[in-house]
């Protein structure tokens, strides 16, 4: 239970970074917190597909972050326009 508390927690930091990185790009607080969290799960299967995992709160944020962005390219390119 607690492993779902903290990944939800920095998905939510990582939403709100992502969203930050690409300002004028992001789909609102709301949606790129969202966004983090599903991204958080991506970034995390991503990096430990090509070899890499994460150690601490930084690299975990890490790794959620660069999910959270990838989300967020990809529903910008294939979402409704």
């Amino acid at each position: 239970m607690d492993g779902i508390i903290y990944l939800l927690l920095v998905g939510l930091c990582a939403g709100w970074l992502a969203g930050q990185i690409t300002k004028g790009g992001s789909f609102g607080l709301v949606n790129n917190l969202i966004v983090g969290v599903i991204g958080a799960v991506l970034g995390g299967v991503l990096f430990r597909l090509i070899g890499l995992h994460a150690y601490g709160l930084v690299g975990q944020l890490v790794i959620a972050t660069v999910g959270s962005l990838a989300l967020l390219y990809l529903l910008k390119k294939f979402g409704k326009k």
